[in-house]
């Protein structure tokens, strides 16, 4: 039997005002790219726990504990593929945020209890946990302001080179070099720029 979650079903800019909460409280200079790892042990007091062969074994690069103490991580992703893993830390932070008053009702004290309680979601409810901390880590990691300043930046470095800033090439220059300045894939700065800009 699915469990059914009681999920608020918020949309896109509900979503950017919680965001925009959790950065004022948490990251309140600006920086970038946003420290959210430090944010998560220095600011939270959550515990981030790499775990071997998590992604192979149970089809998943990160979870947060039930009692809300704790992200636990594939350990390959936290050592190798950083801004993976900056993205998943932020997408359990968003379950955090946003979802605390749902999930806390549930108790599952191993991966495997965890594992068949995500299963046990209903799809409805799943796809808008999912959906809402997928939402919220990139608008955390990617905020808007700091966005649409370094986008014109890099567009008028471009323009002063003699470039025609608009074309797809530059664009895709604009691209990848927002994904260094933000620490993100390349997929999280095009979903971005595609909401913002």
């Amino acid at each position: 039997m699915a469990n059914k979650i009681e999920v608020d079903h918020l949309n896109y800019e509900q979503i950017r005002a919680q965001a925009d909460a959790f950065l004022s409280k948490y990251n309140p200079m600006g920086t970038v790219p946003v420290p959210i790892e430090e944010i998560i042990e220095f600011q939270l007091r959550l515990n981030i726990i790499p775990l071997p062969n998590l992604q192979n074994l149970y089809d998943t690069v990160g979870f947060i504990s039930s009692d809300f103490k704790s992200i636990n991580v594939d350990k390959f992703i936290l050592e190798k593929r950083e801004r993976r893993y900056r993205f998943s830390l932020a997408h359990e932070v968003g379950h955090l945020w946003l979802h605390k008053a749902c999930l806390s009702a549930f108790n599952f004290k191993s991966i495997e209890e965890w594992k068949t309680f995500q299963c046990g979601i209903d799809d409805e409810s799943y796809g808008w946990l999912e959906y809402q901390a997928y939402s919220f880590a990139g608008l955390v990691l990617v905020p808007r302001i700091p966005l649409a300043s370094n986008k014109k930046n890099l567009e008028d470095q471009i323009k002063s080179s003699g470039m025609d800033a608009t074309t797809e090439a530059a664009q895709e220059i604009v691209a990848e070099r927002l994904a260094v300045a933000f620490n993100v894939s390349r997929e999280a700065i095009d979903k971005r720029l595609q909401k913002d800009m």
